[in-house]
């Protein structure tokens, strides 16, 4: 297989979405495909690399340091010269042309969709119905211009159950994984206060907001702590207004992952408290970190945490607060082990497996034109370490 990774809407805190594109690449090259990457960037340029050949475009910016590639047709151009058996989009929005493109000359297309759309616009923009209506127009226009779709839980495979079924498209759940070689638990010396950590980009739709008001609570209630913020975003003086007095201590953004690991390994709570995640790669670095996890008791991050490994409460700064004072009076040898032992229930093998069953399954012989693939049976039972993947038509 021949397969082009396209990611359009990258830039300093875009974390989760290199370490899924880097990981997925990384498997793909190992099971013996050929690879594209095609990213935007400051200047066009191409390079080749032990993870397949990297084509960057010249994209502007777009704010925050993101850059997003506004001239679709100089991606077909480099697709009709690398010539791809499938393509992994990654962008909901400026990319459609190119998934048109691979229909008309008979390339498989996937979707992997990181967000749910809806939801994160109504965390942003707090007009829950309005951000409905248009991503509503817009996933019936995706179901109809990509041959699969992927969602990485079932919260996110609610965002594109009806349209999908009523348009003949497969959506197909497979969980992203952890790099648990690297995010590993550490020794911990004693300590003597709650020690709490939250990692992601300070952004409204990520919900930082809720885990500094949750430590604020907590330190209301008169409960020693310290709570260590790990990630950059256009919200971060919001978020210091929130603290005040409280001990939060803003870190930055983490470029080494092993330097995370630590991090998070040292406190005692994880807070990963979106009620809009998709997944969660936070969590299952923090969870491999033997870090137990609080989070809210709906979205995606939910799916991850059980009983041994984590609490969850209703996304509000009273109810957060009762459930990591419930989390961190657990014994530490249980939850700790407990939230080690739900993360190797997720390793990128797995999910490296699933995806490229999803790319065999949209591929097409050359004597045929385009048309949709229904995905094989098979791929419903291909997950055997952790929840198996869901179909729905």
């Amino acid at each position: 297989m021949r397969i082009a990774q396209l990611a359009n809407f990258v830039g300093p805190a875009s974390g989760g979405m290199r370490t899924a594109l880097r990981a997925l690449g990384e498997g793909y090259v190992g099971a013996g495909c050929r690879r594209l990457l095609v990213v935007p960037g400051p200047e066009d340029a191409r390079t080749s690399t032990p993870l397949g050949d990297v084509v960057q475009l010249r994209a502007p910016r777009v704010g925050g340091g993101y850059r997003l590639i506004v001239e679709p047709w100089r991606v077909t151009e480099v697709l009709e010269q690398w010539r791809p058996t499938s393509i992994e989009l990654s962008d909901k929005l400026t990319l459609l042309p190119v998934a048109r493109w691979a229909r008309r000359n008979g390339v498989g297309s996937v979707l992997l969709s990181h967000e749910r759309l809806d939801d994160m616009l109504a965390l942003r923009t707090g007009l829950d119905a309005t951000s409905k209506v248009s991503v509503g127009l817009l996933n019936r226009l995706l179901v109809r211009s990509v041959d699969t779709v992927v969602v990485t839980s079932s919260y996110a495979q609610g965002e594109f159950a009806e349209v999908a079924a009523a348009a003949g498209c497969p959506v197909v759940r497979v969980p992203l994984g952890v790099d648990l070689a690297t995010f590993r638990p550490h020794h911990r010396g004693p300590v003597e206060v709650l020690r709490l950590v939250h990692a992601g980009r300070l952004s409204r739709e990520k919900s930082p907001h809720l885990a500094v008001a949750t430590a604020v609570e907590l330190h209301r209630r008169g409960i020693p702590l310290r709570l260590d913020v790990y990630g950059v975003g256009p919200h971060r003086d919001e978020l210091v207004e929130i603290a005040a007095d409280a001990p939060v201590r803003f870190r930055g953004y983490v470029d080494s992952p092993a330097r995370l690991s630590r991090a998070l390994a040292l406190a005692d709570v994880a807070l990963s408290v979106c009620p809009g995640e998709t997944f969660g790669l936070a969590v299952l670095e923090a969870l491999a970190s033997g870090t137990p996890v609080v989070t809210a008791d709906r979205g995606g991050a939910r799916e991850l945490v059980d009983e041994t490994s984590g609490a969850w409460a209703n996304p509000d700064p009273v109810s957060l607060a009762d459930a990591v004072v419930e989390l961190a009076g657990r014994p530490v040898p249980a939850r700790r082990g407990g939230a080690r032992a739900r993360a190797e229930r997720y390793p990128w093998s797995t999910t490296v497996a699933s995806m490229l069953e999803v790319h065999s399954s949209v591929e097409m012989p050359a004597s045929r034109s385009r048309a949709r693939r229904v995905i094989s049976s098979s791929t419903a039972t291909a997950a055997t370490t952790r929840d198996p993947i869901t179909i729905a038509r």
